[in-house]
């Protein structure tokens, strides 16, 4: 479990390849060292990765075929940085919403708006039919940040973000045309599900009704 205040972003310093494979060996922040061990949960881009490798600061994570299906993480190459935060404990605040680190798709950023202060990101994503869960107001997981969403129009959304924000996380250094992880909150997807199964018995139970006057 994540809370989507990422922790710090970490450089790719190497990359192992194999068929259908990867490694990612990544320099983690010096506050995210204490306790880590082989074995533990740590989101990469909003990822959900395990660690199997530690040398000094330098932390590998195995990385399997459907990961770099439905991530962006396939595309990163050595030098990239990406948005990093270790599993949450118990007594945790959860400052952002509970998340997973099981992405659902990627989205592609296809408008920045920079104003002073502040900077409007928007995505498009790539099925129509999820958009059902992105809500205005509501919460998603953007490479592992938790952020509110500010727009939604047809199958495009839109994040507002402070300097805070850009300054801490990858999101102030993405372009036009790149591709980010998308975390669909958990709540709202079990919320959204739930009304639509209800509605459908509903209206089932009403047609057989109907049928057999």
């Amino acid at each position: 479990m994540f809370t989507g205040i990422v922790q710090g972003t970490a450089p790719i310093v190497a990359i192992e390849e194999k068929a259908n494979f990867r490694t990612h060996f990544i320099t983690l922040p010096a506050a995210m060292l204490p306790g880590l061990e082989e074995g533990a949960s740590v989101a990469h881009n909003g990822c959900c990765l395990t660690v199997s490798g530690i040398n000094g600061d330098v932390a590998a994570f195995d990385l399997m075929k459907e990961t770099l299906r439905v991530t962006n993480l396939g595309e990163l190459q050595v030098g990239d940085e990406v948005n990093v935060e270790r599993a949450a404990t118990f007594n945790a605040e959860i400052g952002g919403h509970v998340m997973s680190g099981h992405i659902m798709c990627t989205a592609e950023i296809v408008k920045i708006v920079t104003s002073e202060n502040n900077r409007q990101i928007w995505f498009r994503m790539p099925d129509k039919n999820l958009m059902k869960y992105v809500l205005y107001k509501g919460y998603i997981g953007i490479d592992g940040i938790s952020l509110t969403i500010g727009e939604v129009a047809q199958d495009k959304f839109c994040v507002h973000l402070i300097p805070e924000t850009l300054l801490r996380t990858t999101l102030g250094k993405k372009r036009l045309g790149q591709r980010i992880n998308i975390e669909i909150d958990p709540q709202t997807q079990a919320v959204v599900d739930t009304v639509e199964r209800v509605l459908a018995q509903r209206e089932a139970v009403m047609t057989a009704s109907i049928n057999t006057l």
